[in-house]
């Protein structure tokens, strides 16, 4: 599949005790300047800061990440395969068949407004059945009292709402909401897509997204963290689909299972910042929570031709903790 290199595996496997930990816990610490998650949210930033006061232990990224967002660093244990973290993603996404019931549940809790940035996208129920045109059409006759309240519902309590015909939702993600080092979780499977942003992006039921909306912490089982080593180039005819077909041959479809699988080497840079998000998109096939890659000038392209050249700048000067510690 390489013209050159190859693809190897690492595991690395550790417990770590809480008095060691000095995490920033705010999702908006301040600092001297201050960078907007997205151009559709203009009160929302970027929080770095939670990455850069981390352990003092060499981490990859998916630790950085993770260990970054925990709602109470300095009571948590951390055992890889067995402790749950409690964590406070840094936005919500949910599509429009698993947002009505969540938006139900959020209704009963009685809040004004939901605590995280959050988003509902209209395309689950939309039936591939003639055409593009007429399908839409019809999905949105069949279904208009469901998009009707979906739309208000997201009005009323502030949440993002993209109509039916907008796009994908982990299409829209990667274009609009996604950013290196954060952290986010969505009620659809190809949430992992935002990996190609860097990004710790996980699938997750609706209960477990109004959780979150309601300002409750998020738990998961802390994950186990798989390297994946990429060297030298893909060959002329190859795509990002099959490095992760390769990758699916040696793991199964059981051997992420439990775990982030973390991509690093050299071989990273040869991959579009899309051929990245196409890899984390397929990491489902192996089992895996998710799946993401480092920080590089690829991904900060990305973001420049998607109209958010400030992310990539502010992302730019944090570039040596975008990555995995050597």
């Amino acid at each position: 599949m390489f013209a050159s290199g190859a693809i190897s595996r690492t595991w690395k496997a550790a417990a770590i005790k809480a008095p060691l930990r000095t995490f920033a816990q705010s999702a908006t610490a301040s600092s001297a300047k201050k960078v907007q998650m997205s151009n559709l949210e203009k009160d929302q930033y970027i929080n770095y800061q939670r990455i850069e006061d981390n352990l003092a232990i060499p981490m990859t990224l998916a630790e950085k990440i993770v260990y970054g967002h925990l709602d109470d660093a300095h009571n948590q244990d951390i055992e890889r395969g067995k402790s749950y973290l409690k964590l406070r993603p840094d936005r919500v996404a949910c599509q429009d068949a698993t947002a009505q019931m969540a938006l139900l549940q959020f209704m009963s809790a009685g809040l004004p407004n939901v605590a995280v940035p959050s988003t509902v996208h209209c395309d689950h129920l939309i039936e591939a059945q003639i055409g593009g045109a007429k399908d839409l059409s019809r999905a949105k006759d069949i279904n208009k009292e469901v998009y009707d309240f979906l739309s208000s519902s997201c009005a009323k309590y502030g949440l993002g709402f993209w109509r039916p015909g907008s796009g994908i939702i982990h299409q829209i993600i990667l274009e609009n909401y996604a950013f290196p080092g954060g952290l986010m979780i969505g009620t659809d499977s190809h949430t992992p897509n935002a990996g190609g942003l860097g990004m710790v992006a996980i699938g997750v039921g609706g209960a477990d997204a109004v959780d979150v909306m309601a300002d409750i912490p998020w738990e998961l089982k802390c994950p186990k963290v798989i390297g994946v080593k990429l060297t030298g180039q893909m060959s002329g005819w190859t795509s990002a689909k099959d490095i992760i077909l390769k990758v699916a041959g040696i793991l199964t479809v059981k051997g992420g299972t439990g775990a982030i699988v973390e991509y690093f080497g050299p071989g990273v840079d040869t991959l579009s910042c899309t051929g990245m998000a196409t890899i984390c998109n397929m990491g489902a096939e192996i089992g895996a929570t998710t799946s993401l890659f480092p920080y590089n000038s690829r991904m900060s392209d990305y973001l420049k031709a998607t109209t958010r050249p400030y992310i990539a700048e502010w992302a730019d000067s944090f570039q040596h903790n975008l990555k995995a510690d050597a």
